[in-house]
């Protein structure tokens, strides 16, 4: 099964979406989890890191995407704290206060596990300078093995969360047919002065800093896989010109979460994302293979 453009598209989801309509097949829980588009400056604009989740990924394998991941059940534990309240996170993810700093200390976690960066400081107005080093590799190693948690990684270091560096993008859930299911937060922070990225995922090959209109435009030659919720917040970084701009945008973004919907007409399946006409896909059976018609833009989506 192919597409023209580098949509991420599993071959086993058609017989799933049809079990899913006949009701053979019950959806499994979304776990949460949160992501985090680290930007920043570059000349004529701003840049994303990406990376590249390797080939042999059960889920998403040669995707490009965030360095992100599932809320450990530890990040609900109570954490050094700056910037918005949990309160007042949780009116803006939707969720309870506990869940909200789950979700945030995610989202932080996550891109220090994967990207070796850490949204934290000593102080509520300060950021860690250098996260490289043996000390520091060893506290990331133990995180990701879980052997230490993220509470205790802050108090150690006597550093506190900057949730304030966080602005919440987007939210998606895997579709109810995919056996690997994610309630998703998307959220956009600048990268730290002094701190760099690297590739420090075991899950990665690949990481790059690249202009959104330039992984956007090799996504739609087909060179560059994506999931549609990462290609849709891509495109969504265009209007601005600035890593500045586009925090001070995140206060209004629509948080109301994106889930795909899949429904048989006659022997077609339609499936799509509300909002996001781009991914609508149209799969009719053709001689016991699934054929791909192009969606409603013109282009196979």
């Amino acid at each position: 099964m192919s597409t023209s453009n580098g949509q991420w598209y599993p071959p086993e989801w058609p017989d799933r979406i049809r079990a899913l309509t006949r009701g053979e097949l019950r959806p499994v829980a979304p776990r949460r989890a949160a992501t985090v588009l680290l930007l920043r400056a570059r000349e004529g604009g701003l840049a994303v890191h990406m990376l590249r989740r390797r080939a042999s990924m059960a889920f998403a394998g040669g995707a490009y995407a965030y360095p992100g991941g599932s809320v450990d059940p530890r990040d609900e534990r109570d954490v050094p704290w700056a910037g918005p309240a949990r309160e007042e996170w949780a009116r803006r993810l939707g969720t309870d206060a506990a869940g909200a700093q789950a979700i945030v200390c995610a989202a932080v976690r996550e891109t220090f596990e994967e990207a070796g960066v850490l949204l934290a400081g000593p102080t509520p107005d300060t950021v860690v300078a250098d996260t490289t080093g043996d000390d520091w590799e060893a506290d990331r190693a133990a995180l990701v093995s879980r052997e230490l948690s993220f509470a205790e990684l802050l108090e150690r270091r006597g550093l506190v969360l900057r949730s304030d560096l966080l602005g919440a993008w987007a939210h998606w859930i895997t579709p109810e047919f995919e056996p690997r299911r994610y309630d998703t937060w998307f959220f956009v922070a600048a990268l730290p002065e002094g701190q760099r990225t690297r590739n420090a995922s075991t899950e990665a090959d690949r990481t790059v800093w690249t202009a959104p209109a330039e992984a956007a435009a090799g996504y739609d030659r087909g060179e560059l896989m994506m999931m549609p919720p990462t290609i849709s917040t891509l495109r969504s970084l265009s209007p601005y010109g600035t890593v500045d701009e586009v925090l001070a945008a995140s206060g209004d973004r629509d948080l109301t979460p994106v889930l795909a919907r899949a429904r048989l007409v006659g022997e077609e399946i339609v499936l799509s994302w509300p909002g996001h006409d781009e991914f609508t896909k149209h799969v009719a059976a053709k001689h016991d293979t699934e054929h791909i018609a192009p969606g409603p833009s013109g282009a196979d989506a």
